[in-house]
């Protein structure tokens, strides 16, 4: 749409519209939410046939879930990459390579994420794709993204670690930049894989932090707001939003079939893909330590994971009932709605929190 109807803006004041990101990041939210709300159905009913028994429930999990969660297909991922990449297919300036890497990376995690939930259904076990192997394949995808992105970068800060609320302060990073991106795109990933585990509840976190990063890329991506606000600017990247407003889009439109009592999962196919996505924005925008303030729901779900599993190993004793900690809670007798709504909260905050460092340096 950008390139098609854009050249019309000189002759015909309407299409003038196309040429900025504010409108185009409006239209692949609504694009991608009505792109998911017209094939979800169909996506699901062909996923349960396929599927049979649905997502393998874990036999070690909160017993409830044997009962309620089973028969539910998982692989819903597929719905929001599905609307998610058309919608910026559709309203993204195809010519920036920022992009491309993007949707690159967010396909590529997906693609794992599907062969690992596919391993999952065929063997009817919650063991999928080893981990180490998906680890490496995960962390060598990321490397080269990022590499890339440094060679797109512009600027003195290309290969550079930026710090928020700290005016002018940086470290060079020089060769190692695509390393330490390849590491925030691949914990990202995996950090929203293990929040994937109660209905709702790493969509919404996803949508917020996406909300976050669409604005962060307006802002950074266009000089007068970036010398104003005195964050690095980084020519190209306000195009990231249109990226952002499409997952918003697809991601509100799954959440219409995830909410409780969930009709699908959205399974390492979604968790995966978004969360790989938002890491190479955030590697993009220069915002990487931003990312897992915004995101710190996230990082909180693994290093219960982390704590729960050196401990046990050091010791013998859990520190919690049962990692991820959404499930300790479960234990404690929260219902699943009371976990998912105040997880939302304590999103909403930090995402706050994380916009904030914008300003205050």
């Amino acid at each position: 749409m950008f390139h098609f109807l854009e050249q019309f803006g000189d002759g015909f004041a309407l299409f003038n519209v196309f040429r900025y990101i504010t409108f185009r990041t409006g239209g692949a939210v609504i694009t991608a939410l009505f792109f998911v709300f017209l094939f979800g159905p169909a996506i699901i009913r062909t996923l349960k046939v396929q599927q049979g028994k649905g997502q393998p429930i874990r036999e070690d999990g909160p017993v409830g879930h044997i009962v309620a969660k089973a028969g539910t297909p998982t692989m819903g991922g597929l719905m929001i990459l599905a609307g998610a990449v058309a919608s910026t297919l559709l309203w993204a300036d195809l010519g920036n390579l920022y992009v491309w890497i993007v949707l690159l990376v967010t396909i590529a995690f997906g693609a794992i994420g599907m062969y690992d939930d596919y391993l999952k259904v065929k063997r009817a076990t919650h063991n999928g794709f080893g981990g180490r192997q998906r680890l490496m394949l995960e962390g060598i995808i990321a490397v080269i993204a990022c590499y890339g992105i440094s060679m797109v970068a512009e600027g003195p800060y290309t290969n550079s670690l930026l710090f928020p609320f700290i005016k002018d302060f940086s470290i060079n990073l020089g060769w190692g930049f695509a390393l330490f991106g390849g590491f925030v795109v691949v914990a990202a990933g995996n950090s929203v894989n293990l929040t994937d585990g109660l209905d709702g509840l790493a969509i919404v976190p996803v949508m917020i932090a996406a909300s976050c990063f669409g604005l962060i890329a307006y802002l950074v991506g266009n000089q007068t707001f970036a010398d104003y606000l005195l964050v690095n600017f980084v020519p190209g990247t306000g195009e990231l939003a249109v990226v952002c407003g499409a997952l918003i889009g697809a991601g509100l439109g799954f959440l219409w079939f995830n909410a409780p009592p969930a009709q699908i999962f959205m399974g390492d196919t979604g968790s995966l893909a978004l969360g790989g996505g938002l890491g190479a924005i955030a590697v993009a925008t220069k915002h990487e330590i931003v990312l897992a303030i915004v995101g710190g729901l996230f990082v909180l779900e693994t290093v219960s994971v982390i704590v729960q599993v050196v401990s046990f190993r050091l010791t013998g004793k859990r520190v919690f009932k049962m990692a991820p900690i959404h499930h300790h809670f479960e234990h404690l007798g929260w219902t699943e709605s009371q976990i998912v709504i105040r997880f939302w909260i304590i999103s909403f905050v930090l995402a706050l929190i994380g916009l904030s460092s914008l300003k205050l340096r």
